[in-house]
């Protein structure tokens, strides 16, 4: 059974986290979920980890990003991708203070852990060995247009953005599950693919009902202006993988290949016929692509220590 336990940030906000694993493991996975979900997002991954040997042992962490899950909701200025970042870096000394750390982001995950890259880049050579990307995108909706034609949408963008305005300012309540039950096969329409589990469109209907109506409008606007190719740029050296589908109507193909272009040692996996939920309609793949980058971080020299820099600077 994993371990769970809140972690407090700075301003408060308590995250409720997951650990599995020993706590001597040589390597620790740090799984990030995406906007409007949970750490649950990741389940299958984590049982495979915790199940199949990959040269080594692992320890595996997930969480629920402020506003989401079971972590406590937060101020309206402090959704953002930058503070996703900074929340990143806590954790990060708080569950993993010692030993090389691998990350890895599903869509506003991944965004997380370019914006802890950028903000502490101190931190992050210090501490990360391998990153693995899920259905993200390091240029916000530049190539966001929900497998429609550009004008149209233009227009969702712009109902999107005005809705996401009006709910941030909704504070920590939740939307009616009744209303996200209606809403499902608009849910299954923009987030997966050829094929759905019913189980799947369940969970992530689940997710979306514990999200707070401010972190499902607060964090539209740094989404979409996050623009982070040139910290990708200075990561090279490390060991990774993006992964995505070519039914992917929120982070499709383009954004994964820039990603690549940025880091060119990364492996790129384009699945077809899949959506957004890449770890949920494809999990081997998405689980092999983590498991391929730690076997490399456990073949190789532990990072350096992390020197005097506090935790909370960023740069």
């Amino acid at each position: 059974m994993p371990e769970r336990f809140e972690v407090t940030m700075p301003d408060g906000v308590r995250l409720n986290v997951e650990v599995t694993g020993p706590a001597d493991a040589q390597v620790t996975a740090i799984l990030l979920h995406g906007w409007t979900l949970d750490g649950r997002a990741w389940h299958r991954q984590v049982d495979a980890l915790t199940t199949t040997p990959v040269g080594g042992a692992v320890r595996v962490v997930t969480y629920d990003a402020r506003g989401h899950g079971h972590s406590s909701c937060m101020a309206l200025p402090t959704a953002t991708v930058a503070q996703l970042g900074d929340d990143l870096a806590t954790v990060i000394d708080t569950v993993a203070p010692t030993g090389p750390v691998v990350l890895v982001g599903h869509s506003m995950g991944g965004m997380t852990i370019m914006e802890y890259a950028h903000r502490h880049p101190a931190h992050f050579a210090a501490r990360t060995s391998g990153l693995v990307f899920v259905s993200t995108t390091a240029e916000g909706h530049t190539h966001t247009v929900y497998g429609l034609s550009p004008r149209i949408a233009r227009l969702i963008r712009l109902a999107e953005t005005t809705g996401a305005g009006v709910l941030a300012r909704c504070g920590s309540w939740r939307a009616p599950r009744a209303l996200l039950n209606a809403l499902r096969p608009s849910i299954r329409w923009m987030l997966f693919g050829d094929r759905c589990d019913p189980s799947d469109l369940r969970l992530v209907t689940s997710a979306v009902a514990r999200a707070s109506l401010r972190s499902i409008g607060g964090f539209r606007a740094s989404i979409g202006a996050q623009h982070r190719l040139d910290t990708l740029a200075a990561l090279a050296h490390l060991p990774a993988a993006a992964l995505v589908g070519d039914r992917d109507r929120l982070t499709p193909p383009p954004c994964a290949e820039s990603i690549a272009a940025a880091l060119p040692a990364t492996e790129l996996t384009i699945c077809p016929g899949a959506g957004h939920m890449l770890m949920m309609e494809r999990p081997d793949e998405v689980t092999a692509a983590l498991t391929g980058v730690l076997r490399r971080v456990l073949a190789e020299p532990a990072p350096r220590s992390l020197d005097a820099t506090p935790a909370g600077s960023g740069v």
